[in-house]
């Protein structure tokens, strides 16, 4: 009688010593790549582990999924180291297209931390399809682009990646545009930064770019603290903020400004609300379920952020809040607990200080929501760490994991949805659209 050797599959564990499921390589990488923070420590799984276990598993997925992969974390989920390292290891392995690289560079200083990322173990050849990739890349942007992120202080300027990439330029026009990258004589782009280096009067320069309409939301966020300290006239700011094209920025956004310029926040709020008015409803009766746990307090979701894990939950059921035609909401740490359904900042604050930060109890949570009544869906935000396994929905079920952990409490009763930008939303609708 012949023997069939088997693989066998050792059981995983979370970081508090939950045994939970494996999964298989592809769904691995997909939830460590959405919810990403390359070469950052994330509890047990720290950035160059987290680097690591990418390159590992890129090796086992098909090369058609990995680039798929990149591109949604680059475009819907708005990451950008990882879909550049994504694409790194297909190059490594012979299997990265010219036109997937193309398509995940989304800004020109990322031609730049591409090849930095290439050549992070040491400079070796680039790859035919590499150059080929980049050498599209410069078709994509146009002079005001390139100057914005042709950064001095990178190691690899813009100019390198044209030299080892040869573009062709498609007009005479674009020729000598690519002439000036070259000489390293792109005119200087009108911008907050360039201005304010050049030593000009940051009042004026803030007055000034946004009666000319030239400052973006981000940046009209990101410098809310500044436009205070330097004495920008508020009804200006005010009225500014009432106009400025806010479809982009995601709901956590606000919430770092609102930390910052607390006097401000009403007029946060009000953005945050025009910015999702105009977004798909979510049908039916919405149970939401953010994790108030210790492990999502003061784990920042990136080093150079002020927001924590509990921050991204908050902003992203700030969001449902909005967009779910009924809505019942609850905190969990040790235990459930129901919250009012309140809007914006005040569902923030109702949420965070309706319990102790305790324990993770997933599963005796989901026992008391589910003994409370019917539900369409129901959404858990968590960053999955969970001392017990949640029981089967009873409607539809979804957990956000809002941290790299490299295992979760998940299993196949749950739809798994890693990262915390709006497009897990979009992707929650896309999948019950599909059900249909």
């Amino acid at each position: 009688m012949s023997s069939i050797n088997r693989a066998v599959r050792m059981p995983a564990f979370n970081s508090v010593g939950t045994q939970v499921p494996q999964i298989n390589p592809e769904r691995q990488l997909k939830r460590i790549t959405l919810a990403a923070m390359l070469w950052e420590k994330q509890f047990y799984l720290d950035g160059k582990s987290h680097a690591e276990l990418v390159r590992e598993l890129v090796a086992k997925v098909q090369p058609a999924k990995v680039e798929a992969l990149a591109q949604e974390a680059r475009t819907k989920f708005k990451l950008r180291h990882v879909p550049l390292l994504l694409a790194r290891e297909l190059a490594r392995h012979g299997k990265l297209q010219a036109s997937a690289l193309t398509n995940v560079i989304q800004r020109p200083d990322e031609m730049s931390e591409f090849l930095s990322i290439y050549w992070q173990d040491g400079k070796t050849a680039v790859s035919n399809q590499v150059k080929k990739g980049l050498a599209a890349c410069f078709n994509k942007f146009n002079e005001y682009q390139l100057a914005k992120w042709n950064k001095n202080s990178a190691a690899i300027k813009l100019r390198d990646v044209m030299f080892l990439s040869h573009p062709k330029p498609q007009t005479a026009e674009q020729a000598e545009l690519f002439k000036r990258v070259a000489a390293d004589t792109l005119a200087t782009p009108d911008t907050w930064e360039t201005q304010l280096s050049a030593g000009a009067n940051k009042c004026e320069t803030f007055t000034r770019l946004m009666n000319e309409k030239k400052l973006g939301a981000l940046a009209f966020l990101r410098n809310l603290r500044n436009m205070r300290d330097s004495g920008v006239n508020t009804d200006l700011i005010r009225i500014y903020a009432a106009t400025v094209d806010v479809s982009k920025v995601l709901p956590f956004r606000y919430v770092a400004a609102a930390r910052i310029v607390p006097e401000f926040e009403d007029m946060l709020e009000s953005m945050m609300f025009r910015s999702l008015a105009t977004h798909d409803k979510i049908p039916g009766k919405t149970v939401l379920v953010i994790d108030v746990s210790g492990s999502m307090f003061g784990s920042k979701i990136s080093s150079k952020s002020d927001l924590d894990r509990f921050d991204a939950a908050a902003a992203l059921a700030m969001l449902c809040r909005e967009v779910c035609e009924e809505v019942e909401i609850y905190s969990f740490s040790d235990k459930a607990v129901r919250v009012a359904p309140r809007r914006g900042f005040a569902l923030r604050e109702a949420i965070s200080s309706s319990q102790y930060h305790s324990g993770t109890r997933l599963g005796q949570a989901m026992q008391t929501i589910n003994a409370n009544g019917s539900y369409d869906r129901c959404i858990v935000f968590t960053d999955e760490q969970s001392y017990d396994r949640p029981d089967a929905p009873r409607g539809k079920g979804y957990v956000v994991n809002v941290a790299s952990y490299e295992n979760g409490v998940n299993h196949n009763a749950w739809t798994e949805v890693n990262g915390f930008s709006e497009a897990v939303v979009d992707y929650i609708q896309a999948l019950e659209r599909e059900a249909v």
